[in-house]
């Protein structure tokens, strides 16, 4: 039979009943004779916990020490549900991340995965074991514990399944798959069944918070099939039915070459623009405002640079709003006057809104399309991105919802285009 992984969750984990649940559901995967790995996340909340309890004794913790603190939880949801598939009769054995040994880098709390060592995890497979490895976690050269960073319980099962070459990585969540967009904001959103690494890539670092962007990276570099799905369903639902359920995030080449133009409506409300007035337009004054930016470890997303007017231009570009504050004390304090700026305007009410879709590379007038739309709900755009299957355009937040709906209507993504 198949090699699967299973991947977990908080909310998945985060209770007695629900560990017991997912016992159950790996019990019958077990049961039909598929060799079964499971990757679980701490219980929901408890991360927090831990993070929150480090920050009252050291307000900026040592990172190796957090790292030590916040590796616990999944240690102890690994063990908890090692323990209920044993009540249930199921041989299985729980592993932490450095005993497998998981190897990463030493950037400690954002860790990057260097090589999974699968001899252990191959040895207890052919005994007719479920394993079960800690998720977020591994091991570095000195061997200090290190963790993934937020979310990376979902790149720790996918690597896992690269290692083991799986036949599929399930990754169980609060959500039933990958949609259109969000169901909150569009309420007539539709479940894809079937979506691209490239699209989901896109999405994922769009706004979309289905599945963790390394995750996606790493499921793409090492073509490992991923797929999305509820662990909330009843874990005895017929296996052949679960088996296909989700979305399925696969290969382009694997779906229809007529895809739909535009697969999803992505947004991310976490914006906030700043620009640069009348900056000299000369060689190498983009580096000169990004550069101290990008020392500041500061993410920048869209850039625009308008045209040159009498030898100077505006330089436009987005920050996380998180960052908003630091990035424009940096210019106001630093580079403004060292590039001859006129003048530094900020907007920390902007949002990003996208339309996604492999289809877009094969058919023209996709961004009018959604231009005109935009036009139509008088909505005004300050700035625009492109890449080969996306659009992305920067808009006012109070928009956004209106935005989202207006192109989720216009793309014709609230009909079921499986019956056509």
């Amino acid at each position: 039979m198949s090699l699967i992984v299973h991947k977990y969750g908080g909310t998945s984990m985060g209770s007695v009943e629900r560990i017991q649940n997912v016992a159950r559901r790996v019990a019958k995967w077990h049961a039909a004779g598929h060799q079964v790995v499971v990757v679980p996340s701490a219980m929901s909340g408890e991360t927090n916990r831990l993070i929150g309890l480090a920050k009252e004794i050291q307000p900026q913790p040592d990172g190796r020490e957090l790292d030590m603190l916040a590796s616990t939880g999944e240690q102890a949801s690994s063990a908890l549900l090692a323990m209920a598939l044993l009540a249930q009769g199921v041989a299985a054995r729980s592993y932490t991340g450095w005993q497998v040994p998981v190897r990463t880098d030493s950037a400690y709390t954002k860790a990057r995965i260097e090589s999974i060592d699968d001899e252990r995890l191959r040895a207890e497979l052919d005994l007719g074991r479920v394993v079960i490895v800690t998720g977020f976690q591994g091991i570095d050269d000195l061997g200090n514990i290190t963790t993934l960073g937020r979310g990376g319980s979902d790149t720790s099962a996918v690597a896992v399944a690269a290692a083991l070459q799986a036949d599929e990585c399930l990754i169980y969540t609060d959500v039933d798959g990958v949609y259109t967009t969000d169901p909150r904001v569009v309420p007539e959103a539709r479940r894809m069944s079937v979506v691209s690494f490239e699209e989901m890539l896109e999405m994922a670092s769009l706004g979309s918070k289905v599945l963790q962007i390394r995750s996606v990276e790493f499921a793409g570099k090492y073509r490992v099939p991923v797929r999305v799905l509820s662990s909330l369903t009843d874990p005895m639902m017929p296996l052949e039915e679960e088996m296909t359920s989700g979305t399925l995030i696969t290969f382009e080449e694997d779906q229809k070459m007529e895809a739909a133009v535009v697969s999803g409506i992505a947004f991310s409300r976490d914006e906030a623009k700043i620009t640069l007035l009348a900056v000299p337009d000369t060689p190498g004054v983009a580096y000169s405002i990004l550069g101290p930016v990008a020392a500041a470890n500061i993410d920048v997303d869209m850039i625009v640079q308008n045209q040159s007017v009498r030898g100077t231009t505006d330089f436009s570009f987005t920050v996380n709003r998180n960052d908003f504050v630091r990035a424009l004390d940096l210019l106001k304090d630093n580079v403004a006057q060292a590039v001859g700026a006129a003048e530094v305007v900020a907007d920390d009410k902007v949002c990003k809104v996208s339309i996604v879709g492999i289809g877009m590379r094969s058919h023209v007038g996709v961004a009018s399309l959604m231009f005109r739309t935009l036009s139509e709900e008088g909505i005004n755009i300050q700035m625009i991105s492109t890449s080969e299957i996306k659009t992305s355009v920067v808009i006012s937040d109070k928009y956004m919802e209106l935005a989202v709906r207006a192109l989720h209507k216009a793309f014709g993504l609230d009909q079921d285009k499986s019956a056509a």
